[in-house]
Order: C-alpha cells, then sequence, then structure tokens
C-alpha cells in the first residue's frame, strides 16, 4: 500500500520523531557503602525493614503524568520504557532520554545536560538554579512557574497515548472511507461496526441538538472528540504498556476540549444568541447591569462543566479500582484476595460502560451548546 497523500506522511514523521527509549533503571551506589566493610556485612545479615504500604502513593503514581512507563521489575530493577525530554532552553534545543533523570538516588531529580543543569520535581523539570529559589508552594504549583522552567515538549505518557489513538483514529476512518467506495451496498467488517455510531451521533446527538439545517457542518467535530474521547477511556482502563496512561482523567487535557468546544460555540454564534446575552427579552433594562454579567458567567460555565465532568468521572474510577486492589496489602492476608478481585471486576466492566458514556455525554452537551449559538428565533 503506498501512501501519497501529506496528512500520512506527517504522522510517520510525528511517530518516528516519538520514538521511546528502553532500558533498565541504574540506581546509584553510594560510595560510602564500602568504606566500613565489617559494618555493611552486618548490614547485609540484618533482616531488612519493612517498608510501610502507602495507598495514596500507589493511586497518585498510576493517575499521575510520567516520562516513562514502568513495565515490570526484575530482581529488584524496575525495567521501564523512557521517553524523550524535548526542552526549549536559554541554549537551544536539548533531546534525551528521561532515564538521566534516575542517575540519583534523590526525590529531586538533577541531570546535566550540555552544561546546563535541570531539575525534575513532580514530573515538571526546572532550570536547577532557578528551582532552589523557589519556595515549597511554587514548587508544588511548578506547572505555573514559567520563568523557572525551560519550554517542555516532552514525549510524556499521556502525550504518548494521545499519538497513539489518533493514529488509531485516523487508520480507522480511512480503512471505513476505502470500504465504501469499494463496497456501496451494505457496510462489512470494520465499516459494519462503525457506521452505527456515526450514524448514532449524527441522527440523536447532532441533528435534535443542532438542527437540521447546519448540523453537517459540525459532524466532523462532533465525530472527532466522540471517538477520541471513547478511544482514550478504553486505553486508560488497560494496565500494562504500551496503555496504562491517563490521559482523559487529566485536567489539562478535558480543559483543552471544554476550550475547543467554547471557541467553536462562540465562533457559531448569530445575533440571537449575542441579543440574548446583551439585551435578555423580557427583561427590563434597568436590569441589564445584573443580567449581562449573569449571562456572561453562564457561557463560562458551560465549559467549565464538560472540563469537570469528564475530569472528575473518569479519575474517580481510576481511584476507586486502585483502592480495592490497595486492599490486599492493607490488610496484609490474602483471603481479602478474592472479595477485592471481584469488586475490581465489577468496577472494571462498571467502567467500560463510563468510558462510552462520557464520550456521549460530552458530545451531547457540546452539540447542545453549539445549537443554543446557532438557533434561529422566529421574531414577531
Amino acid at each position: 500500500m503506498v501512501f501519497s497523500n501529506k496528512p500520512v506522511q506527517f504522522l510517520l514523521v510525528a511517530l518516528v520523531a516519538s520514538i521511546p527509549y528502553f532500558g533498565f533503571a541504574n540506581p546509584a551506589v553510594d560510595s560510602l557503602s564500602v568504606v566500613n566493610e565489617p559494618v555493611a556485612a552486618h548490614e547485609a545479615h540484618a533482616a531488612p525493614e519493612k517498608k510501610e504500604f502507602n495507598a495514596t502513593e500507589l493511586i497518585n503514581d498510576h493517575i499521575k503524568d510520567s516520562h516513562e512507563f514502568h513495565i515490570a521489575d526484575w530482581e529488584g530493577h524496575p525495567i521501564s520504557l523512557y521517553l524523550p525530554v524535548i526542552l526549549w532552553t536559554n541554549n537551544g534545543l536539548e533531546v534525551f532520554s528521561a532515564e538521566a533523570f534516575h542517575h540519583d538516588n534523590t526525590g529531586e531529580h538533577v541531570v546535566d545536560i550540555n552544561g546546563q543543569k535541570f531539575v525534575r520535581f513532580n514530573e515538571v523539570i526546572f532550570y536547577a538554579d532557578k528551582y532552589e529559589a523557589l519556595a515549597k508552594e511554587q514548587r508544588e504549583l511548578g506547572a505555573f512557574e514559567f520563568d523557572a522552567r525551560p519550554l517542555d515538549f516532552s514525549i510524556t505518557k499521556n502525550v504518548f497515548s494521545m499519538f497513539m489513538s489518533a493514529l488509531v483514529m485516523f487508520f480507522l476512518f480511512l480503512v471505513v472511507a476505502r470500504s465504501y467506495k469499494k463496497n456501496q451496498l451494505a457496510p462489512k467488517g470494520l465499516a459494519g461496526f462503525l457506521e452505527p455510531l456515526v450514524t448514532f451521533v449524527r441522527d440523536d446527538i447532532a441533528r435534535p441538538n443542532i438542527g437540521e439545517k447546519q448540523y453537517a457542518k459540525y459532524m466532523p467535530y462532533l465525530l472527532t472528540i466522540f471517538f477520541f474521547i471513547w478511544i482514550n477511556n478504553l486505553i486508560g482502563l488497560i494496565p500494562f504498556f504500551p496503555f496504562s496512561s491517563n490521559l482523559t482523567g487529566n485536567i489539562y487535557f478535558t480543559f483543552v476540549l471544554a476550550l475547543i468546544t467554547f471557541i467553536v460555540t462562540t465562533l457559531s454564534g448569530n445575533k440571537d444568541y449575542w441579543g440574548h446575552i446583551f439585551n435578555t427579552p423580557g427583561v427590563p433594562f434597568w436590569l441589564a447591569p445584573i443580567m449581562i454579567p449573569v449571562e456572561i458567567i453562564g457561557m463560562l460555565t458551560k465549559p467549565f462543566a464538560l472540563m469537570i465532568r469528564l475530569f472528575a468521572n473518569i479519575t474517580a474510577g481510576h481511584i476507586i479500582i486502585l483502592s480495592l486492589v490497595s486492599l490486599i496489602f492493607i490488610f496484609e492476608t490474602v483471603w481479602i484476595s478474592p472479595i477485592s478481585g471481584a469488586f475490581v471486576l465489577f468496577m472494571s466492566v462498571l467502567e467500560m460502560l463510563v468510558a462510552a458514556l462520557q464520550a456521549y455525554v460530552f458530545t451531547l452537551l457540546s452539540a447542545l451548546f453549539i445549537g443554543q449559538a446557532v438557533a434561529e428565533h422566529d421574531h414577531h
């Protein structure tokens, strides 16, 4: 099969550029541990100190974004797939493997790249010298400390998942489009599976909420967000590589999706839509100073509700499943595992339903907001 169109070339280049790095973690060796051999030998025979299980740490580690995929452990060493770190710094572009941040043994990972030192704290990368000047609260909210950070274009787990789901969607619909060109009769195979979903978005979401006259031009956007959210919701339920990311449970991602819906709605608004905001029908003119701010706040709460609903529902499902698994280690008995396993299985099946439901709700509300913006009212 030969692809000659530019979108395919662009996707292939993006895929090659995001090739990750695979390797074993190299824990640092403390040089002081071999100075006093008798003490070292005594400590080697001493019983290892048991580390207390921390369920909060486990849950936060699984739901947050990361620069590597932890695949398994082998003889006490983690096997990880390290993703590329791409930074635009004061000295230009720097590209290196995230494995560089694992060469030390501290909580704040420091790395020296071509004479520049960087610190990674809570998966946020800072300039080392500027990081030292930040207060604890500023470090915790490091994503917003733009003066202390280089521009970060790194391929994290969530970005990797986003690229993967975009490629899956591209090739799914490419296959379906070619199937329709060859077969003008009833669709078969993949086309037969996807056609009811496409017609569902068209007939049950777009047409009733946007209207028969204008729904068609918004169909590409509605289909994109429906399948994009659904695929990423399902990817988040699979606990092993190359899946296991929590893209739709990331509030930055849901913020961007809600922002796109807000922009589409705002740019599509007709004179009736803006007239309702700045000159609410049936309201005395002296109430305008109160009603206009209320209507503007209403415009902003709609995308906010979209953002929070998707983020909260997906994150809550992950936290519940991980909490149920953690019960086995909290009670430290194998007898709890059948109960915990049964509830995990039930919640996983329920989350498969939630994955489709949240994609439907986000698409439905987006169509509803767009429909309100383009609706034409009869004036008597």
